[in-house]
């Protein structure tokens, strides 16, 4: 296709691009939560929207079925982002990636003791990373749904998660014990894409760059 596609992945990210694309001229014909197309035109017939789980937009991205997407920093830093041009820090969808234990759990005590804790998280790059940089020894736990259920159940002792406002944490008694990074959006581009596609993409992230100052 000798246009854009954009890959989106549908919700929060989704509605806080929408200002960004405008401001490229770029509207999308439809909404994805009440569509059930998974390719979306726009008001430009050189642009349509692939609508992604947001843990496969990298991946869309790096082997070019899709010229530019729009992914969360802890996404990329799982992805490893190659093959990847990550242009701009779009600021939206902002979170926290966070350590958070059960409210009667001495971390901290734990940390300095030496114990081996299990770790629940669908983060393993990025926990991995934070405690060996700190000499703790952990067993890290992939899961794909609640992380906030392991510690309840007993399956790990502590949990590393996105935290927005909290509240999730504090309805299933967990509190945050430390804080690993902040977490926006990127704007992220095909490498090739970039080159054969300059002049097409080229004006969507200068005005896409604009709309964010």
């Amino acid at each position: 296709m000798s246009g854009i596609t954009i890959a989106l992945s549908k919700g929060r990210i989704f509605e806080e691009t929408l200002p960004l694309l405008a401001a490229a001229g770029i509207v999308p014909a439809e909404d994805p939560e009440k569509s059930r197309k998974l390719i979306i035109g726009t008001n430009r017939p050189d642009v349509r929207v692939v609508i992604v789980r947001a843990s496969d937009v990298p991946t869309y991205v790096q082997y070019g079925a899709a010229d530019m997407g729009i992914a969360g920093k802890d996404v990329l830093l799982e992805h490893g982002g190659a093959g990847l041009y990550q242009p701009l820090d779009l600021r939206i969808a902002k979170c926290r990636m966070c350590v958070a234990a059960p409210a009667g759990f001495d971390y901290a005590a734990a940390v300095r003791q030496g114990a081996r804790l299990r770790i629940a998280t669908k983060y393993i790059s990025v926990a991995r990373e934070h405690f060996a940089a700190k000499g703790v020894h952990v067993d890290l736990i992939k899961l794909y749904g609640s992380m906030e259920l392991a510690p309840l159940a007993g399956l790990a002792e502590a949990i590393v998660d996105l935290v927005s406002s909290g509240s999730t944490l504090k309805a299933n008694n967990l509190v945050e014990v430390e804080e690993i990074m902040n977490i926006s959006s990127r704007l992220v581009v095909n490498q090739a894409a970039l080159k054969m596609k300059r002049e097409l993409l080229q004006p969507v992230i200068a005005a896409i760059e604009g709309a964010i100052k």
